[in-house]
């Protein structure tokens, strides 16, 4: 289905309109045990499960929520499951980054003919409670998009999937929705991936950042930020550049052992409150050096927030031309230095500011210099 939108003067064709992010799946070796932890440590809510006791043998998904933030968590169940071979070679990582769609359909049709890889051909699952039409398209690495259909459908997740009910739900922290998910890729593949989404995808390059804007003393990277005509979706993407060290893409790409989603970054509304709640319950962010708030306000004007809780926190502050945003990052939740997570809160700012990289470089380098892979 293709919608009209206005821009300036001209009216804008959208052949592949998105609603947002629908879910975000992990393949994990233990999918009850991450549940757990994501409950515990980041206060999402239980909402769904699949396995043998609703019918699926060969493996287990439990689905958490949090406002609009669904992850879903899946296990294979036997050795010989192909879902082990992700496991195998990248650890815990990201595989679906699926989108909500009005029509799982015409997105397949859309993207196949412009030149995707298909992974998963159209199909529409049914229960009781109506039916989710589902399809997809292969990325990066062994990521893969898929189109979610599900305006016909009012249960829990979607067919094949129980109401999961535990005693244990722990309080959420505040966080609202994935504002965009960042991919790493190889040498001299940040290009061929922005042509990917730019023609396959119809998403815009709405920012880049070369060496010089990302850059310490050690290392560099270079970065091309993708959205899609309303803004719903972004996915900068990320690859290496010459240092003098190894950078933080390069020890992600040796640990994951291949391209892949480097870090989610989720938004809220009171990011000093979600951040001390996620540090009260165990999550460790970057150290920021203490100087970076020594000249904040002469870096990025007036802002709304006291410094001292910001300072406390280590919460980074930046600006672009509308407004300001206010970012925090996890250190790697997983024991490959991989998949971390970024706190995010828009006061106005709709895209990214330069002015955070070198803090935020300086404190990942301080890391990766304690685990050897500077």
């Amino acid at each position: 289905m293709e919608t009209l939108t206005q821009t300036g003067t001209e009216l804008k064709t959208d052949f592949l309109p998105l609603k947002g992010t629908d879910f975000v799946e992990f393949y994990v070796g233990n999918a009850k045990q991450a549940a757990h932890f994501y409950k515990s440590a980041f206060g999402f809510q239980s909402l769904a499960y699949a396995g043998p006791e609703t019918g699926v043998k060969d493996r287990v998904s439990y689905v958490l929520i949090q406002n609009k933030v669904r992850i879903v968590l899946t296990t294979p169940l036997n050795s010989a499951h192909v879902l082990n071979d992700h496991i195998r070679k990248h650890g815990d990582g990201v595989h679906s980054l699926a989108l909500w769609v009005d029509d799982a359909y015409d997105a397949y049709e859309q993207t196949i003919k412009r030149g995707a890889k298909s992974f998963m051909e159209p199909t529409t699952l049914k229960d009781s409670f109506g039916e989710v039409s589902l399809s997809g398209i292969h990325t990066y690495g062994d990521t893969v998009h898929l189109f979610v259909e599900r305006n016909n459908y009012n249960g829990p997740f979607m067919p094949g999937y129980e109401k999961w009910t535990p005693e244990y739900n722990p309080e959420p922290v505040g966080l609202l929705y994935v504002d965009h998910c960042v991919g790493n890729v190889g040498w001299n593949r940040m290009n061929p991936w922005v042509k990917f989404y730019e023609d396959v995808m119809g998403f815009k390059n709405i920012l880049s950042f070369d060496d010089k804007d990302i850059s310490t003393e050690y290392s560099a990277l270079m970065s091309k930020v993708m959205s899609n005509g309303n803004g719903y979706v972004k996915f900068p993407i990320n690859e290496p550049a010459e240092g003098k060290k190894k950078s933080q893409v390069e020890e992600y790409l040796d640990f994951y052992e291949g391209e892949g989603v480097q870090h989610i970054a989720i938004a809220t509304h009171d990011i000093i409150d979600t951040v001390t709640k996620l540090k009260n319950r165990g999550i460790e962010f970057l150290t920021i050096p203490d100087n970076y708030y020594d000249d904040l306000l002469s870096r990025v004007g007036n802002i709304d927030e006291d410094i001292e809780p910001l300072r406390k926190l280590g919460i980074l502050v930046d600006r672009d031309d509308e407004g300001y945003l206010l970012q925090i990052f996890t250190k790697p939740v997983e024991d490959r230095p991989t998949l971390f997570y970024e706190i995010i809160q828009r006061k106005g700012a709709k895209s990214f500011g330069k002015g955070n990289f070198k803090a935020l470089f300086e404190s990942i380098e301080i890391e990766q210099a304690k685990r050897g892979n500077l």
